[in-house]
């Protein structure tokens, strides 16, 4: 069996493959709540075979949207429709997981179809907020500088959007501490310019992500996995970088966490950013192999023989799909028929598997 296809225990959850179907908005939520597309197109990716399916950046507060129509976990009766999700991905052998988010100064954006633009009115727009009052980018709006008090209320936010998580079934749980958002804002000396205790110093600059980790761990059951999605790098001179990210990855893995989805960039507007094939895999390797940790390996990595040979030279333990995921609900499956391997199929699917798929 190929590596791809090989389980991975973390705590008490058996994910059945390195494969990992990474949060990707779906900017189809009213209010906040699921609706049947989101049923559908994390249930579809169930049925394609991934080992565990992380939903979509889910804000624990209504101002912590990218746009207004994010999902949310910000009120109990949000928990409702996403237990129905929940259970058709781990009745269909995927495990569930959810990210849990605030946008921070790159809130109150328009629907990506309809431009994107950060909003300053209407009824879809609200004020953003961050560690500083700096715009993401010029002639943006600036964002309201969080008070210690308004900080701490953001740490019991996702206190609670854990504990609703909790509730609703999933069983992994991931931060989301990259592209440009809250965490990442507090992170980087390019957006953060403050000088209380939760600005300056590197301690002073991560310390809202270990609040967050702490309050999160507080309601989170100790045999249920917990990750931290990072940019690690801003791409940018006097930004955030890769020893930096070392050396967040090395204070998490001593709270517990137990896996870091390494991505990059976001948080400066003109970052030249390498993208290509494997670009972000190296950020995974380092933080593997320097710290001792569980990483996530993502981007651009839309071939089996990619995503095995990444595994197969110890650059990451899980490998993210993205965009190719959704081009093909069904990579797994396919990347198993490349592989070789010969796996299990749903039953309503089996009589249209061929003996090309096995070894």
């Amino acid at each position: 069996m190929s590596k791809l296809f090989s389980p991975l225990k973390l705590k008490d959850v058996t994910l059945k493959n390195r494969i990992v179907i990474s949060p990707m908005c779906q900017y189809s939520a009213i209010d906040g709540f699921a609706n049947d597309w989101h049923l559908v197109h994390l249930g579809s990716r169930a049925v394609g075979g991934a080992g565990l399916i992380i939903q979509e950046a889910t804000a624990v507060v209504p101002e912590g949207r990218i746009t207004h129509a994010d999902l949310g976990i910000w009120k109990d009766e949000q928990v409702e429709k996403l237990k129905q999700i929940v259970s058709f991905i781990h009745d269909n052998g995927s495990i569930a997981g959810i990210q849990l988010a605030h946008a921070g100064r790159k809130a109150s954006c328009d629907l990506p179809w309809e431009g994107g633009e950060q909003l300053a009115d209407g009824e879809n727009s609200w004020l953003p907020v961050g560690p500083s009052p700096i715009p993401f980018k010029a002639g943006q709006v600036t964002p309201h500088e969080l008070s210690i008090k308004e900080i701490q209320d953001i740490v019991f936010a996702f206190r609670a959007g854990a504990k609703r998580a909790l509730d609703a079934g999933y069983k992994v749980v991931e931060i989301h501490a990259a592209h440009g958002y809250l965490l990442h804002e507090f992170f980087s000396p390019l957006s953060n310019t403050r000088t209380d205790v939760y600005g300056g110093s590197f301690e002073n600059r991560i310390r809202l992500t270990i609040d967050i980790v702490e309050a999160i761990q507080s309601v989170w059951p100790e045999n249920l996995p917990l990750f931290v999605r990072i940019s690690a790098t801003d791409w940018t001179e006097g930004g955030w970088n890769e020893e930096d990210s070392v050396q967040l990855a090395a204070v998490l893995k001593d709270k517990g966490v137990d896996l870091i989805d390494a991505s990059s960039g976001g948080n400066v507007p003109d970052a030249k950013i390498p993208a290509g094939p494997n670009y972000q895999v190296p950020f995974a390797d380092k933080i593997r192999n320097e710290v001792g940790i569980y990483t996530g390996a993502v981007g651009v990595i839309v071939d089996a023989n990619q995503a095995e040979e990444i595994l197969q030279n110890d650059k990451a333990d899980l490998i993210f799909i993205a965009r190719e995921s959704l081009r093909d609900a069904y990579f797994p499956t396919h990347a198993a028929q490349i592989l070789g391997d010969d796996v299990e199929w749903p039953n309503q699917y089996v009589r249209a598997k061929r003996e090309t798929f096995k070894k």
